[in-house]
C-alpha cells in the first residue's frame, strides 16, 4: 500500500498545526503565570531547591498528607514568601520548594520549621540543590547560542549539498519539531509543573540532528529521481521518494525509541525528562521528514513553475554515486 503524502497533505499539516497550537496555548498560560513560556529549573534561573519526604518508618508520621497551605505558612514565616511549592506523589508525602539562594543556616532553619509543622523527614530522600543566578544565565545563553549555530550550520550545509529551497523547508521541519517538543513540555508544565533543565537543551540539539538526518535521506532520493526522470511531476517524485525510504525511516525511529523508552522507564529520575523530550522529538522528526519537509518542497516547486524539471536542469539536481541512498 502506497502512502499518499501529497494527496493528503492537508491532513498532515492539520495534525501539525493542532499540536503547535496546543503548545502555544500552554506557553501563553505559563507566560501569564510566571512570565516565561516554560517552567525553568534552577539550571537556568538560579536559587535553591529543597525536596523533603516524610519518614514513614516512624509511627503515625505519614497519617496525614502534606498540605500546600501548611508549607506556605512556614515558608512565609521564614521570610521567603515568593517561593514555589509543589506537593509530590499520590500519597502527598513529599514536597519540593524552589526559592532564592539560601545559605546553610537558612536551609537548616527552614527544614527544622517544616519538620515541626509536618513531621519528621527521611534524611536519605532529602535533596538540596543550589545554583547561582549568573551560572543559570550563562547556561541559558550558551544553550540558545548552540541551537542558533546548529540551525545556521544545517542551512548552509543543505544549501551547498542540495539547493536553497531544500534547505529552507528542512529548516521549517526542524522548527516544527522543536516547537512541538517545547509545546509538549509547556503543556506538562501547566498540568503538573514539569520544569526544563540544561539537559533539555541537549535533547533539542539531539532532536535537530536526528530530524535533519531523516530529511536528508528523503531529499537524496528526491534529487536522485529528478536526475533519472526529469519529465516527471514533483508530486509523483516526492510520493515515490517517501515510500522508497519509508521502511528505513520507520525502522530507524522505532529502534531508537526502544532505547529511549527503556531510558525513560529505568534511567532514573534525573533522566526522565531528557528521555521524554527525545521520544517526542524523534517521533516528530520522523513525522516532519516524511509529511512536512517533503510536501512543502513539492508545493513550492509546483507554485513556482518548477514542478517538472527540464532535462537541462538535471545537472543541478544530479547526484554523485557516493551520495546515493539505498
Amino acid at each position: 500500500m502506497k502512502l499518499q503524502v501529497i494527496r493528503r497533505r492537508g491532513l498532515w499539516w492539520a495534525i501539525s498545526v493542532g499540536c503547535i497550537v496546543a503548545g502555544l496555548v500552554a506557553m501563553g498560560v505559563l507566560w501569564n503565570q510566571i512570565g516565561m513560556p516554560l517552567r525553568p529549573s534552577l539550571d537556568f534561573v538560579g536559587g535553591t531547591r529543597l525536596q523533603f519526604e516524610l519518614d514513614c518508618t516512624k509511627p503515625n508520621n505519614c497519617d496525614r498528607p502534606i498540605q500546600t497551605a501548611a508549607v506556605r505558612e512556614v515558608v512565609d514565616a521564614e521570610g521567603i514568601a515568593n517561593s514555589t511549592i509543589q506537593v509530590l506523589g499520590q500519597e502527598q508525602q513529599a514536597v519540593t520548594i524552589r526559592t532564592t539562594a539560601l545559605d546553610v543556616d537558612q536551609r537548616t532553619k527552614l527544614q527544622a520549621a517544616l519538620e515541626s509543622k509536618l513531621g519528621a523527614f527521611d534524611v536519605r530522600k532529602t535533596q538540596i540543590d543550589t545554583v547561582g543566578p549568573t551560572v543559570g544565565q550563562q547556561l541559558f545563553s550558551s544553550g540558545l547560542l548552540s541551537l542558533i549555530v546548529s540551525f545556521a550550520g544545517i542551512t548552509l550545509y543543505l544549501t551547498i549539498r542540495f539547493q536553497l529551497d531544500y534547505a529552507i523547508f528542512a529548516l521549517v521541519a526542524l522548527f516544527h519539531d522543536i516547537l512541538i517538543t517545547v509545546g509538549f513540555f509547556a503543556i506538562l508544565g501547566v498540568i503538573n509543573g514539569t520544569e526544563v533543565d540544561s539537559l533539555f537543551i541537549v535533547a533539542l540539539l539531539t532532536i535537530v540532528g536526528f530530524s535533519v538526518n531523516d530529511t536528508v535521506v528523503i531529499y537524496d532520493r528526491v534529487r536522485e529521481t529528478i536526475a533519472l526522470s526529469p519529465g516527471r511531476h514533483i508530486n509523483d517524485i516526492v510520493d515515490d521518494a517517501v515510500n522508497q525510504t519509508l521502511t528505513r525511516s520507520i525502522n530507524t525511529t522505532l529502534t531508537t525509541l526502544l532505547t529511549l523508552i527503556a531510558l525513560f522507564l529505568f534511567g532514573g529520575e534525573t533522566l526522565k525528562n531528557f528521555a521524554l523530550a527525545l521520544i517526542v522529538g524523534f517521533i516528530m522528526g520522523a513525522y516532519s521528514s516524511i509529511f512536512i519537509a517533503s510536501s512543502l518542497l513539492a508545493l513550492w516547486r509546483e507554485r513556482t513553475g518548477n514542478a517538472i524539471a527540464p532535462a537541462s536542469a538535471t545537472a543541478t539536481d544530479a547526484i554523485a554515486p557516493h551520495d546515493q541512498v539505498g
